[in-house]
């Protein structure tokens, strides 16, 4: 079988948007926010802007001391004020380390004790808010504050007027960028991404862009320190893509902001798109200018691509989905129709890219692997990253020569179509795919916005649910949805809002398993759905 080559090309956050603005630098980039580093520039910029907003602030990061190859951890409130932070990082050769606005401080405090002293980059709210409790000046070599004065930190404003420094550009094989792994089985892992493995995914992205033929507005809610967001960004300035990008992704300011953008291309996580359903309702039909939908993340299901689909008046849309890892990058994907979308396995993640990627399955115990004995799921691509900061020894654990193992479990059909079933940590004895019984019900029962089936005390699977408003859940309709399923435990209402999450909106399976444990009823077997005190997640990495 062919080798998957080393990439030749290499991205380099620090000037992307600096080469961009020589053929695209008119280009719109449109917030549904002001930019708390920089209030002045409103809701909306240029390619050319950003260029400049991303070299200005690399003059004061250089004039704060950061130097090429320091890390510099990015930790502040969510605002698209993140991407110039951390391209300007690197546009003097420092390595940013992206931590979700969401991590608590717990989980804070260990990361950069593994970092080992970075310079810390952060804003007002965060140091008198979750950072407060952290003994900062033994965890880091400075701190700089983006927005407001703190005595513990150097304001970002008082270094106006810094010197020029022209970029630093690293050997492509060094670090380059850290983003963090979604934290669903515990403290995230670092993960190290070089030159060459983010020009690898950036150029995989870039032929899918390629095929959009006219020059679209493409909406995005993504999360600002996942590593999609510089590659995203990265593709659409090099295209002169009109870009808006949504801070808050709540359904009804999402649907104004499409109303009053009408954009061709739109992309978020699978779980956004799921809670967005309920927009398709609205009179001003927000989606009908929406060609291609793109979800990057994880697994989606079929009966919101069909909804999505067929909420369109444009000819012939498209739904991407992408089956990737933090690791690695986008491994495989396929399109969905209108005529397909419903009638598609949800678990199917589509083919391999040849010369970009590749995959093989293993068997995890002698059987050939199949849907009833699903195997690893083994990749290998140019996008691989260096390592995991400070586990080096946890990342070579998951390196098999030219493969990668990331703990996916599933099979290989007939046609070559690689089928996702489950994480290996989330696998419940007696269930195929937990993810394929949530894909079978969710299609059947509209009023519910998520459907989680998670491990009880007993082992036994327990399903939980959100409902549209909050309403209890009808215990009949439940019933006759989950007939023909494996036996599955009396589920669990919740808010949605109180479910824990990653910073790209996977819930976080184990924490949620913990926290039934944790819930003296959550053995129970009875007919009625019932509904359990809310657990806040605020003290739980998402």
């Amino acid at each position: 079988m062919f080798k998957v080559p080393k990439s030749k090309k290499f991205l380099y956050l620090g000037v992307v948007s600096e080469r961009a603005a020589q053929k695209y630098g008119d280009t719109p980039i449109t917030l549904d926010h002001g930019m708390d580093a920089f209030p002045e520039v409103g809701g909306k910029l240029t390619v050319r802007e950003f260029a400049g907003l991303v070299a200005d602030t690399a003059n004061r990061l250089w004039a704060a001391g950061v130097r090429p190859s320091e890390h510099v951890a990015v930790y502040k409130t969510s605002s698209f004020d993140i991407t110039v932070l951390a391209c300007a990082v690197a546009r003097i050769g420092a390595v940013p380390v992206m931590l979700s606005p969401h991590l608590d401080g717990e989980t804070i405090g260990k990361l950069l004790e593994r970092l080992e002293r970075p310079t810390l980059l952060t804003d007002e709210a965060k140091l008198t808010g979750s950072l407060a409790g952290l003994p900062l000046r033994e965890l880091t070599e400075r701190v700089l504050s983006a927005t407001g004065p703190h005595p513990d930190a150097v304001p970002l404003a008082d270094l106006e007027g810094a010197p020029e420094r022209r970029p630093v550009l690293l050997d492509p094989d060094q670090p380059a960028l850290m983003t963090h792994t979604s934290g669903t089985t515990g403290v995230p892992k670092l993960v190290v991404h070089s030159p060459r493995s983010l020009g690898a995914r950036g150029n995989w992205q870039d032929k899918v862009v390629s095929f959009i033929r006219k020059r679209e507005t493409v909406a995005m809610h993504v999360s600002y320190v996942h590593s999609r967001m510089y590659l995203g960004l990265a593709v659409l300035q090099m295209r002169g893509m009109p870009m808006v990008f949504m801070n808050d992704g709540s359904p009804a300011h999402v649907a104004d902001m499409l109303v009053r953008h009408r954009p061709g291309v739109l992309e978020t996580h699978p779980n956004s798109f799921l809670e967005w359903e309920e927009m398709l309702e609205d009179p001003r039909r927000p989606i009908s200018n929406v060609k291609y939908f793109n979800s990057t993340f994880d697994a989606i299901h079929p009966s919101t691509m069909h909804k999505f689909l067929h909420a369109t008046d444009r000819r012939s849309p498209v739904f991407l989905q992408v089956y990737g890892q933090s690791e690695c990058g986008p491994l495989a994907g396929r399109t969905y129709r209108r005529r397909n979308a419903l009638k598609a396995d949800g678990r199917c993640q589509g083919y391999s890219t040849p010369g970009m990627t590749k995959y093989r399955l293993v068997s995890r115990g002698g059987a050939k692997p199949s849907k009833e004995n699903p195997g690893y799921i083994d990749v290998a691509t140019a996008g691989r990253a260096l390592t995991y900061y400070g586990e080096q020894e946890r990342f070579d654990k998951q390196v098999i020569g030219e493969w990668w193992r990331g703990g996916d479990v599933g099979y290989r059909t007939k046609w070559g179509c690689l089928h996702l079933l489950d994480r290996e940590v989330d696998v419940i004895p007696g269930i195929d795919s937990t993810l394929e019984i949530e894909d079978a019900v969710l299609h059947k029962l509209d009023e519910l916005t998520e459907l989680v089936i998670v491990p009880g005390p007993d082992k036994r699977p327990v399903p939980v649910v959100c409902t549209r408003g909050d309403k209890p859940l009808d215990p009949e309709r439940w019933k006759a949805a989950v007939a023909g399923e494996p036996a599955l435990g009396t589920p669990v209402q919740r808010r949605l809002s109180d479910l824990p999450r990653t910073a790209t909106a996977k819930i976080r399976r184990l924490e949620l398993a913990r926290q039934l444990a944790e819930t003296p009823t959550s053995g129970e077997t009875a007919d009625e759905p019932r509904s359990t005190p809310p657990v806040r997640a605020g003290a739980a990495a998402r």
